[in-house]
């Protein structure tokens, strides 16, 4: 039974539903994160912060993953919400470690712009993906 279960969810999802909802888990976990227990260094944040509080940003990020678990069950074409948000949430916060980099106040901030980036390169890459179609099984009766 777990296997027809398994079997019929990645029907149902396709693969980039599959990576939506991943990325979205991601996303809203690592906002999930900043709200309750915050990366104690917190120097390649500074431009952010002085804006707008980490609470506002830690439910923007498990927002933005919401929105990419409820596009992963959405058929292609209309699942661009998720595919447009998860990168669109990452740019502020690769702008603000490039930004503390620049300004010297965190020395590896461009590392972390540079994951940051690698990180959401797979999603706009299978953004332009199609959907491979589903192969029709024939019975043998």
């Amino acid at each position: 039974m777990p296997r027809r279960v398994v079997r019929r969810l990645s029907r149902t999802l396709g693969r980039r539903g599959a990576i939506l909802l991943s990325y979205g888990g991601v996303w809203s976990l690592y906002g999930y994160a900043q709200l309750v227990s915050p990366q104690p260094d917190q120097r390649g944040l500074a431009p952010l912060l002085e804006r707008v509080p980490l609470a506002v940003w830690g439910w923007a990020w498990v927002v933005t993953g919401l929105i990419a678990i409820a596009s992963a069950w959405l058929p292609q074409g209309r699942d661009w919400p998720g595919f447009l948000s998860l990168p669109l949430m990452v740019l502020p916060w690769m702008a603000s470690y490039l930004a503390a980099w620049l300004t010297g106040d965190f020395p590896r901030g461009w590392v972390a712009a540079l994951v940051w980036a690698v990180i959401a390169v797979p999603v706009l890459v299978v953004a332009g993906w199609p959907e491979p179609p589903r192969v029709k099984r024939v019975s043998n009766a």
